[in-house]
Formats: C-alpha cells, structure tokens, sequence
C-alpha cells in the first residue's frame, strides 16, 4: 500500500493578509521544495505532482507549480477541482497511481491563494462583455443548490442545535489551537516571514455576542473565514527505498457524493464506509470544520469520539483556504500519530460531496 513520507503546509491566512500578494504557485512552491527535502528525496524521483485548487479558473495550476518548484520539465502536473474535498482526494489519486504501479513518487495536496482569485463573469450571449457572479453552481437545480450559510441554518434547524452549541464548539476550537501554537509551527513552511497561523483567539462572550449573523442561528464566528494556504505530502510505493523513519500507510479511503442539497452530512456515509474496512479502533481524527454545525452533525452522525477530534483545533480556528484544506488534514495527522495508531481525516464540499481516509503510523 501507497505511503506517506512527508507532509508539510504553509500557514493559513485569512485573505487579504499576509499571503495576499502571492499567486497560487507563489504560495505552492516553498512548501512543495520543503516537503520533498523533508522526505529525503531528489526532484528528479518525482514522477507527478497532483493539485488541488478550486478558484483558480483553470490553466492547469499543477504545471505552474510544477515549474515554479524547481520539479523536473517531465512532471507534468494534474490539477484537481473538486472543491473543499480536493486536497484531500489530491492524496487518494496520489496513492490509486502509486499502488496501481503507474508511480513511484507523487506530490500530492492543494493550494489556493482567495486573494488572488479571478474574478468572475458570464459571458452576455457570447458577446465579450460579462455578467460578473460570486461562484458557480454547484447543482443542475437551484432548488438543490443553497447558499451555504442557509444550508447551514437549515441543517442546524433540524437537528436542534443552537448557537450557544455552535458558539461553544468555536471557542474549543480556537482555544486548541492556541494550546497547540508551539507543536502546530514544527508542521509550517515559513512563506513571507509567516511561521504560525494567524487566525485563533480568545473568543468571548462578547465577541460571541457580537459576531454578525449570516443565516439563521449561524454566524462569523461558527464559520471559517476565507484564505490562503498550501499544503503538500509525498507518497510513494511502499517498497520504495527511502531512510525517513516516520511514515503513514494510506489506508481505506472514499470519495461519494450524496444529496447537494443538504451538503454538510456527504461525509457520513463515507466515513462509515472507511471504518468498515478498517475495523480497528481510530486514535485521532482531523474533520473539517467549514462550519461548527457541519463538523457537529458529522461528528454525531459517524459516532465518533469527539474527544479524539482535531485536538489542536481545526478550520474555524485557522481559516478555509478551499483547495488546500483537505491536505492541511492529512499533514496535520502525518505530525501527530503516533506509532501504532490510526486516524481519520473527513471533509464535506459544496454540491454534496464528502472524503473520506484513514492513515496508519506503522509501530
């Protein structure tokens, strides 16, 4: 089985920081150049780079990385878009060409510079003046496909948990991450003299109080802010030959997709799918917390432990840089399993689709 001898990210930036100056290959490179040195491997040894990013607007931004990285002019570059699940599925192509013999060593994970985003139009009948738009659909039928702080609304409706619930899951989410500033700097590639994430903090009742609300009983605070960030692995066949000690087996993974219209759950059935094969007990587990109410519903609705989930905080504490995040969740369990165990990283995307994987630290 394919696996993981290398994982490393920049920090995450809410946009129009720090990282608001760098292009998608600008962000990409440093830490594509810094994960292949960490996994004691030569540029040469890279047969693809896979990436993942969803506000880019095409151009194939995995060559661009590729260049802009020093990488071989023979690794030609994929470039992935499947939304919020894409750094994430980045890694399960990575190992699917790996295990099925077609690579050696693949790059693999995701970047987005929101910044730096295109702005967007439609064409006016073909005429080239446009129609500018925020995002894309995502469904066929607008009625199955909601703005997604209303789906948010809708699913915390439902399943009755209310914004003191929310709010409170923020708060331990940022607190986390805060408790585990010192640990969090040893996974981060220095970009623009940025060594930390600059989000989390103290959230207060006053701030709680304060934060405005963006549909129902959700508000700026239960949600991520959008930003920029990069995050990349190495996988290779697992007889590769290599004198890194530390390494994580790329176990059972899934990608499904499931009603668009309700897109926060997609990554129950495949996280059950997942713990199916895996039928052993998960040690840590690393859910994207696009929303508190998204990561709560999974969380309850996979039966996980909740004790065991991102116990250095998560997303709501650093920020959604969307085609990135998904990798962010397997280079944060790539530094914190320890041998023997196992963990789960889940991520659900817009348009009702979920990702699933479990790593395994070998003894």
């Amino acid at each position: 089985m394919a696996k993981i001898i290398g994982a490393l990210r920049s920090a995450v930036v809410p946009r129009a920081g720090a990282f608001s100056h760098l292009s998608v290959h600008e962000l990409a490179a440093p830490v594509i150049q810094s994960v292949i040195d960490q996994a004691g491997v030569e540029t040469d040894q890279v047969d693809e780079l896979v990436v993942s990013n969803a506000l880019g607007a095409g151009g194939n931004p995995a060559r661009l990385c590729a260049l802009a990285a020093g990488l071989p002019v023979d690794v030609a570059g994929l470039s992935i878009d499947r939304q919020c699940v894409g750094g994430l599925d980045a890694i399960i192509r990575a190992a699917d060409m790996v295990d099925a013999g077609r690579a050696r060593l693949v790059v693999a994970g995701g970047v987005e510079s929101y910044s730096r985003r295109p702005l967007r139009m439609h064409s006016n009948h073909g005429a080239d003046i446009g129609v500018a738009y925020d995002r894309p659909a995502f469904a066929p039928e607008p009625a199955f496909d909601p703005d997604p702080h209303e789906a948010m609304a809708l699913l915390a409706a439902k399943h009755s948990i209310s914004r003191e619930k929310q709010e409170a899951y923020a708060q331990k989410s940022h607190q986390s991450a805060l408790d585990a500033g010192d640990h969090l700097a040893h996974e981060i590639v220095e970009i623009a003299g940025i060594t930390r994430d600059l989000y989390a903090r103290k959230l207060s009742e006053q701030v709680l109080a304060k934060a405005p609300l963006l549909a129902g009983t959700v508000t700026a605070a239960t949600a991520a802010v959008a930003a920029d960030g990069a995050a990349f692995v190495v996988v290779v066949a697992d007889d590769f030959e290599t004198n890194v000690l530390h390494s994580l087996t790329v176990g059972p993974a899934q990608t499904i997709g499931a009603a668009p219209e309700d897109p926060a759950l997609a990554p129950i059935p495949a996280i059950k799918g997942v713990l199916s094969k895996h039928g052993k007990n998960i040690d840590r587990v690393e859910m994207m917390e696009a929303y508190a109410v998204q990561s709560m519903a999974c969380i309850d609705g996979s039966g996980l432990d909740m004790t065991s989930v991102n116990m250095c905080g998560g997303a709501l504490a650093r920020g959604h840089p969307i085609g990135a995040s998904g990798a962010i969740l397997a280079v944060r369990l790539f530094h914190d399993l320890q041998p023997a165990q196992s963990g789960l990283a889940a991520i659900a995307a817009v348009g009702g689709l979920g990702s699933a994987v479990i790593f395994e630290r070998s003894a």
